[in-house]
């Protein structure tokens, strides 16, 4: 993926960080997902009940699949933190079934930056046997 793409990915869900609603973690994370030439943004949205939360990959990726969307090629995901913030495991496994070859690339707000290939990420998926 050129040095451009990835650029405008991150922009985007650094861009949306700031509507973020973390009250309880008071950590905001901005994700775009980038699907062929489409570009879908995510923030998360946490709950007083932590675990109805919903992470802003995920969030990212379900707007992708409400617009028709079915396959990503990269994440970005930009955080307040001291290093390059992964995906939880469950976002991981979320983008491995959309994104099996997906780049994520996840940078700081100070502009530290990491990339990985999701299958380094995770390495033994849950996969869905097709037909």
């Amino acid at each position: 993926m050129d040095d451009a793409r990835v650029g405008a990915l991150v922009a985007a869900a650094r861009e949306v960080r700031h509507r973020a609603y973390a009250p309880y973690s008071r950590f905001a994370i901005g994700a775009a997902v980038l699907a062929g030439d489409r570009m879908f943004a995510g923030v998360n949205v946490e709950n007083a009940s932590l675990p109805l939360s919903m992470c802003a990959e995920r969030d990212a990726i379900a707007a992708m699949v409400a617009a028709g969307e079915r396959s990503l090629d990269a994440v970005a995901i930009v955080a307040d933190s001291p290093s390059p913030t992964s995906p939880c495991g469950g976002c991981r496994q979320v983008i491995w079934e959309f994104g099996p070859s997906a780049l994520v690339i996840a940078e700081t707000v100070q502009g530290e930056r990491a990339a990985w290939p999701i299958e380094d990420l995770l390495p033994a998926p849950f996969e869905l046997e097709r037909p």
